[in-house]
């Protein structure tokens, strides 16, 4: 589904959940974002950061600097519908980062799958997201716990899950998890 598509979905769940992840943020963090759509609803609880943000969201590009925000675009191929900068030149241009804080959308949470999407490209930036920063974080709806996609970003345990309703506990032993109000 499109950028437009996906964010009609779970509105206020996404707000919530992209309010509390902005408060992740501090003004000495160097901050990757994806091109998830709970990821651009974080955007616009950034005002006045003074973090430096790299993003593959072209709509999150444009998002943070029009909000006045230091930004890096990763190079790379531009996916139609997703807005999201993939492939070899984008997954080098990554490897010169070493990020305190990630922020990654996601399309399933699974317990035998770990966190996944259904586009290799786009899980293999991803990864790599989560293999150079210190802290990531996977902003993800109740919806999303339960299903899997094609392909496998990482395992539970690499991050720390906001989301809105945990709607299994058992996911709390493969991972730490923040119920966001």
């Amino acid at each position: 589904p499109s950028v437009a598509a996906k964010a009609r979905l779970q509105v206020e769940e996404k707000a919530r959940i992209a309010r509390y992840a902005a408060a992740q943020v501090h003004d000495e963090d160097l901050v990757f974002l994806d091109a998830g759509t709970t990821v651009l609803r974080m955007v616009d609880y950034l005002a006045g950061s003074k973090a430096t943000f790299v993003t593959t969201g072209i709509s999150c590009a444009r998002r943070l600097v029009r909000k006045g925000l230091r930004a890096y675009v990763v190079g790379g191929l531009l996916k139609p519908g997703t807005e999201a900068i993939v492939g070899g030149p984008a997954l080098d241009f990554m490897g010169n980062y070493n990020f305190t804080k990630a922020f990654l959308g996601i399309n399933g949470i699974a317990k035998d799958q770990g966190f996944t999407t259904p586009d290799t490209e786009e899980a293999c930036i991803k990864a790599k997201a989560v293999e150079r920063a210190y802290m990531t974080y996977v902003l993800a709806d109740a919806s999303k716990f339960g299903k899997g996609a094609a392909v496998t970003v990482c395992g539970l345990e690499k991050a720390c899950i906001l989301t809105d309703r945990l709607p299994d506990e058992s996911y709390r032993q493969y991972a730490i998890i923040k119920e966001v109000e």
